[in-house]
């Protein structure tokens, strides 16, 4: 039955866990860490180091040209999300570099 395929999907909020996929990499010099952000824009997100914690964070919101009627399925994340990385003691905090493009944020954070 049709209806009993979609019922799994509408209305169900845990299907989303608010994740912000990583690629950390680090060479003798920096840490590199890649975050993948897609549909956002670099004025929604925000970055952040706090108590030796790497914090990105932002909010997607739903397209209002979709606020009538009934969603049959609906996969895509919508709310706030933040995601801490303890960083190692030997990389500093200050003179980050920053790129975001095609929904990939690329953080360069250089080591002492």
């Amino acid at each position: 039955n049709i209806n009993n395929f979609f019922e799994n999907f509408i209305g169900n909020d845990n299907i989303c866990p608010n994740l912000v996929p990583l690629d950390i990499h680090e060479t003798d010099k920096e840490l590199i860490v890649n975050a993948e952000l897609p549909g956002l824009n670099k004025d929604q997100i925000n970055v952040d180091i706090r108590d030796n914690t790497l914090i990105i964070s932002g909010e997607t919101k739903k397209d209002e040209k979709f606020k009538e009627g009934n969603a049959l399925v609906q996969e895509r994340c919508y709310g706030s999300f933040t995601r801490g990385i303890l960083l190692p003691s030997n990389v500093k905090g200050d003179n980050i570099t920053a790129k975001f493009e095609n929904g990939l944020l690329k953080l360069k954070l250089p080591k002492s």
